[in-house]
């Protein structure tokens, strides 16, 4: 396929385009299946995942053992006075850190490594994604917004993975085990700590309960201003041409605004988890060092001992640190799961329609083709009605008409961007469907109104035509395209490198580029959409001239705005709502004096 056609510039005439987040109405909202979803991937690396979750149950057991040594070492050698054994204990006390401190390096360097392949999978999956989605997908959607998935969702995926899924494990085997522990030194005591539970219980639910949509309108705002951006700085050259600067800057403030005011309120409601638990936690250790201290003194240490006060006292914060953990990372959670479901429901998309089961490659092509008494339409909307012609090897087929006419909607059906719903289209006598997309779009190339240029040298933008040719060959299109010695006269010649917009060179520069890639690719078919517009004298009759030598031997499909550069086609369309209304060569179709006459004449006045 032609780069050109990669940037999808041919829509629908009626195609409605929705400039709010179409997809939020289909978004899934099914937590199980986005989170199902990311496990697919990370199940990849179940090896290393195995590896993560054993080291996680052995940096929470030896959490556990620590304090629960001290705690012994009190009751045993402090309270007791008895020296003898102490030093023993603490070499012991040393040796579980030190390994609760390897511990915890190796799952997080495994961790991350397990993150960041699944974060390179599921990114590259929804690039190629992109990929095979039909055109009518991008024709209604802001790019800047689907850009936002690939870069800011996954990112926010990626840093949820780094952190929360080692949290979440560590915290519910920490919770587990403190819980068990606790028990069997005093049960009186586990009470006592577990009575702030209900005010945990209900604080968490009030602040997930609000942050959850917050955050998915949050990343929602997100993918518009990113959008919003996008399409401005694209689009700046009309931004100054019309003087709308206060305008865009005021409409991209207000998006702003917006964004501030969810990103505020999300993480200002859940900024109130670390001080809920914080004061929960204080009120812990006042009423076990309460409770604990009236039942060494009453029982005389049979139910409580100064080393289980200090254990629990330990262990009433490794209880509740699991419980904020949790609350925090369910808050992260729900922030990965907005922009996974983002990334899903792109995923989730059905993909440009696969090549019928009975296709075939043709590996050249004459270039003859038959519409025969085509349909086509648009959800509820008939866009073409009942085409018929007949585009014969080398011949040249001018489309003209209004906007909404269906030029470019025959042009679609060509390149099979979109099936007809009706007739035929043939090939060389082979229906268009039979011949797979990828073969038959190999025997076209494109040169439109906008010219399309990558970020490359020269050199590379020309070879995307055909990436096997030689640096000869290159050179030798660039001459038949007229655009030799503009590029030999440039600084850096056919090094010289380009953005995206070919900044540095002129539109009239940029379109003989894309007319050197047209010809490098050597196509049977080729598709004109009024490539001399916008552009000045001296230049369009370059362009004029390289496009007679591409032409030249090639069926020819020209989209015509100016009626005087296709009076030499073979056959000129005149379409109306989507019907052909008049056909034939220029003069034919002038002396007939119908409505492509009355045209022709109201563009000379």
């Amino acid at each position: 396929m032609r780069s050109d056609s990669l940037k999808t510039p041919f829509q629908y005439e009626k195609i409605p385009i929705d400039k709010t987040d179409a997809d939020n109405k289909k978004k899934a909202k099914n937590m199980k299946a986005t989170l199902k979803g990311i496990w697919d991937y990370l199940s990849v690396e179940k090896g290393k995942l195995f590896l993560v979750i054993l080291m996680v149950m052995f940096s929470s057991g030896l959490s556990l053992l620590g304090p629960f040594m001290v705690g012994m070492a009190i009751d045993e050698f402090i309270v007791t006075g008895e020296a003898a054994g102490l030093g023993i204990v603490l070499i012991w006390l040393i040796v579980v850190y030190l390994f609760h401190s390897l511990s915890i390096f190796l799952q997080s360097f495994w961790m991350i490594g397990i993150a960041q392949n699944t974060v390179y999978s599921l990114r590259k999956d929804l690039f190629k994604q992109f990929h095979r989605l039909p055109i009518s997908y991008f024709d209604k959607r802001q790019h800047g917004e689907l850009m936002s998935r690939l870069t800011n969702d996954i990112d926010n995926v990626n840093n949820t993975l780094n952190s929360s899924v080692i949290q979440i494990f560590s915290s519910v085997l920490t919770l587990i085990g403190t819980i068990a522990v606790m028990l069997y030194l005093s049960p009186i005591l586990t009470a006592v700590t577990m009575s702030v539970i209900p005010a945990m219980y209900f604080s968490m639910k009030w602040i997930t309960s609000r942050t959850g949509p917050l955050y998915k309108l949050q990343q929602k705002k997100l993918g518009e201003v990113n959008g919003y951006v996008e399409e401005i700085v694209s689009g700046q050259h009309v931004v100054k041409t019309y003087s709308q600067e206060d305008k865009v800057i005021g409409e991209f403030e207000q998006r702003n605004d917006e964004l501030k005011k969810t990103g505020f309120w999300a993480q200002t409601i859940a900024g109130f988890v670390p001080k809920i638990m914080n004061m929960l936690n204080f009120l812990s250790f006042g009423l076990i060092a309460l409770i604990g201290g009236i039942l060494v003194i009453v029982s005389d240490s049979q139910l409580v001992t100064v080393g289980i006060i200090v254990i629990f006292t330990e262990f009433a914060r490794q209880f509740t640190r699991p419980l904020n953990e949790l609350s925090n990372q369910f808050n992260l959670l729900l922030s990965a799961i907005a922009g996974a479901e983002r990334v899903f429901s792109v995923m989730d998309e059905p993909q440009e329609e696969l090549d019928e089961a009975d296709t075939v490659e043709i590996s050249t092509t004459k270039g003859n083709i038959k519409f025969d008494h085509v349909r086509f339409g648009y959800e509820d909307t008939a866009i073409l009605k009942d085409i018929s012609f007949e585009a014969k090897p080398g011949q040249t087929v001018a489309f003209v008409g209004h906007t909404g006419a269906g030029k470019t909607t025959i042009i679609n059906l060509i390149s099979r961007f979109y099936n007809y719903d009706g007739g035929r289209i043939l090939l060389d006598g082979i229906e268009l469907k039979r011949i797979k997309r990828s073969n038959l779009r190999k025997h076209m190339a494109f040169v439109l109104q906008d010219a399309f240029l990558f970020h490359g040298t020269i050199r590379e933008n020309i070879r995307y035509g055909r990436l096997d040719a030689t640096d000869e060959e290159v050179e030798n299109a660039a001459r038949d395209a007229n655009a030799h010695e503009f590029i030999i006269n440039l600084p850096d010649g056919y090094e010289t490198m380009l953005d995206q917009d070919g900044s540095g060179i002129s539109q009239g520069q940029k379109q003989l580029l894309t007319i050197s890639r047209a010809l490098l690719a050597e196509p049977a078919i080729l598709i004109l959409d009024e490539a001399t517009s916008n552009i000045d004298t001296i230049t369009e009759l370059k362009i004029q001239d390289a496009l007679t030598r591409l032409m030249k031997g090639r069926t020819s499909f020209v989209i015509a705005h100016r009626l005087n550069t296709i009076q030499e086609a073979d056959m000129i369309i005149m379409l109306e709502h989507g019907q052909i209304i008049e056909k034939g060569s220029h003069d034919e179709l002038i002396q007939q004096q119908g409505k492509y006459f009355n045209l022709y004449k109201g563009q000379l006045q």
